[in-house]
């Protein structure tokens, strides 16, 4: 009877991270219910939108691209960005210069992460989190982290009933029987994870329910605004890859290369 042993340990996988996702619905609803209806309504910033979509690394490469755009910033396809024009017109633009150091020139992706790491992305960040729009850095509490627990656990009940049923059969419990008895740990995984996609998809690392209301809008109060703001939006929304001149593509995609080496 050892394939017992195994579906115990595969209800307690599961009734763990369900009752951890139940939990992450409830307090993301709390917490939304407690932005204000104004807070809801409000404009998105780049920067603001930017961090929500893909935290403080797609607010450093909203402010390369956007300086690029600006021919403030040369970003080269070998991967290198040069100062054009060293006078940054904000905080973000400035942590970039300040990245970049004092010859002027530098690789793109210590800018990068030099620039995610900078005071003011925190600061940002914290003002996000605030208001109701973002959720804490690393909190591990948020309706993504808990489906993604229900995801490891249905994993594991996969693996527990695969294991169980390569034990000798037991007299009296066929094989069909135990599959069935592991079928229903299972069902309640995948009924929690079908649950919270209708109720909670997408699931955000970064933006709250409120935050990603104003960023599934975004693209639509931006369509009336002019091609610049339109196209630095979707790099906002989308990240680099939303990037179409050439020269650009090239710059980042040689980062990437030098990240993967």
């Amino acid at each position: 009877m050892f394939w017992v042993l195994f579906l115990l340990m595969a209800w307690a996988f599961v009734g763990t991270a369900a009752s951890r996702l139940c939990l992450a619905a409830v307090r993301s609803a709390a917490a939304d219910a407690d932005v204000t209806a104004a807070g809801r309504e409000r404009d998105l910033t780049l920067y603001e939108a930017a961090f929500l979509s893909g935290g403080p690394a797609r607010v450093a490469d909203l402010t390369l691209v956007s300086m690029a755009r600006q021919r403030r910033l040369l970003l080269a396809h070998t991967g290198w960005a040069t100062v054009v024009d060293p006078r940054g017109r904000d905080e973000m633009e400035r942590s970039v210069i300040g990245a970049i150091g004092p010859e002027g020139q530098c690789r793109i992706e210590p800018v990068r992460s030099a620039a995610a790491g900078a005071e003011a992305v925190r600061r940002l960040g914290d003002a996000l989190v605030r208001s109701g729009l973002a959720v804490p850095e690393g909190a591990g509490t948020t309706v993504a982290a808990a489906v993604r627990r229900v995801r490891a656990a249905a994993l594991a009940v996969l693996a527990l009933g695969g294991a169980a049923l390569l034990l000798p059969v037991q007299t009296g419990t066929p094989h069909f029987l135990i599959a069935l008895w592991f079928a229903l740990p299972l069902t309640l995984a995948l009924s929690c994870l079908a649950l919270a996609r209708m109720e909670a998809h997408p699931y955000s690392r970064w933006a709250s329910p409120a935050g990603q209301r104003l960023l599934d809008a975004l693209p639509r109060r931006a369509s009336g605004d002019g091609d610049d703001r339109s196209f630095l939006t979707r790099v906002a929304v989308r990240g680099v890859r939303a990037v179409g001149e050439p020269e650009l593509r090239a710059a980042f995609a040689h980062r990437d290369r030098s990240r993967q080496e």
